[in-house]
């Protein structure tokens, strides 16, 4: 069967086509797919009123479901999503009753569905879900879901989860999950969880945990945990933990834990404990115990603390150790202060023991072993 488009320069002609304006309507709903495509256009040129599969319109197009839809510029209102492997642009408003869709949209779509072969862009707003298999631009909203197989760039929402395989740029937030599998350059919020499988530049915000894949620069918030593979630069706060496999620059915030695998430059707050993998530089707050090989600054724990190369201040109530050839630079204060190498400065405790002391050592019991007279005193011992 070939192409039924019927044209009209007259409004006076349209009463003797109203069956055939049915039957462009009801048709498509009948067979499984059109072999053809079938359709009444009542327009000046492409100008006008298409109703059926008109595969070219610049008006007001209605049809049941999309075959061989080219472009429409203006208002294309369906009831169901195009057939698989059909192809067509819709540059206006896409309205779906209660479905619609082309290969790309750009306008305004409305449905309780919406879908977009490849890019979804303008305003998008469906009660259910909405997804676009390359890209999703502008602002998108929908009741439970939305979702793109590459980037999104500016807003997009999910009542229930939002997701973007490749990157995002811009706003994304789902009231149960959010995560992309490229880059996060913006803000991503996740009731329950947030996460991106590459960098982040923005802010990460979820109930749970919120993680990244690569490095982050600026704002990491989980009621529970944060994770980065890679750098931290910025701030970093969990209700339990907080961790990068990388180096930190700026403040940790962990209820129970804080640890990077390389450096923490900046301040580090942990519930328990604080450690870096490498080195410790500023501030480091522990509930029970701070390590790191290397710490330059300030330490502040509850009972231990303990590293290798220590240069600043280490307050720890209970015990305070410099391993096997470190170095003790600065002061500490500690119920036992046990440095195995070298104390560089002041040891201030009730036990203190050093294997090399070229320092001065105040508490009740002061033990140099590389002073070959007066190694054990009480009070203090000092050696140059």
């Amino acid at each position: 069967m070939r192409a039924r488009v019927l044209s009209f320069r007259s409004s006076s002609a349209l009463p003797s086509f109203t069956l055939l304006t049915l039957a462009a309507l009801v048709a498509p709903g009948l067979a499984p797919r059109p072999a053809l495509a079938q359709g009444v256009k009542l327009a000046v040129g492409n100008v006008g009123l298409g109703i059926g599969d008109v595969p070219r319109l610049d008006g007001l197009r209605l049809n049941f479901r999309d075959d061989r839809l080219e472009l429409v510029r203006g208002i294309n209102a369906t009831i169901w999503t195009p057939y698989e492997g059909s192809h067509g642009v819709v540059k206006g408003i896409a309205l779906g009753v209660p479905v619609t869709g082309a290969s790309d949209i750009s306008g305004l779509s409305v449905g309780v569905g919406i879908g977009a072969e490849h890019t979804l862009s303008g305003i998008a707003l469906a009660p259910i879900g909405l997804g676009a298999g390359d890209r999703i631009a502008g602002i998108a909203l929908a009741g439970v879901g939305a979702g793109t197989g590459g980037e999104i760039s500016g807003v997009a929402i999910g009542g229930v989860g939002i997701g973007a395989g490749g990157s995002v740029r811009g706003i994304m937030a789902g009231g149960v999950g959010a995560g992309t599998g490229g880059y996060l350059s913006g803000i991503a919020v996740g009731g329950v969880g947030v996460g991106a499988g590459g960098d982040v530049t923005g802010v990460m915000i979820g109930g749970v945990g919120a993680g990244s894949g690569g490095r982050v620069r600026g704002v990491v918030l989980g009621g529970v945990g944060v994770g980065s593979s890679g750098d931290l630069t910025g701030l970093a706060a969990a209700g339990v933990g907080v961790g990068s496999g990388g180096d930190v620059k700026g403040i940790l915030l962990g209820g129970v834990g804080v640890g990077a695998g390389g450096d923490v430059t900046g301040v580090a707050v942990g519930g328990l404990g604080v450690g870096a993998g490498e080195e410790l530089k500023g501030l480091a707050v522990g509930g029970v115990g701070v390590g790191a090989p290397d710490i330059t600054g300030v330490v502040l724990s509850g009972v231990a603390a303990g590293g290798d190369d220590v240069h600043g201040l280490v307050v720890a109530p209970a015990y305070f150790r410099i391993e096997t050839a470190g170095v003790l630079r600065g002061m500490s204060v500690a119920a036992f202060n046990d440095i195995r190498g070298e104390q560089r400065g002041l040891c201030i405790g009730l036990l203190n023991i050093a294997n090399e002391l070229h320092g001065l050592q105040v508490g009740i019991i002061n033990i140099a072993r590389n002073k070959t007279s007066f190694s054990v005193l009480p009070l203090f011992n000092y050696n140059r």
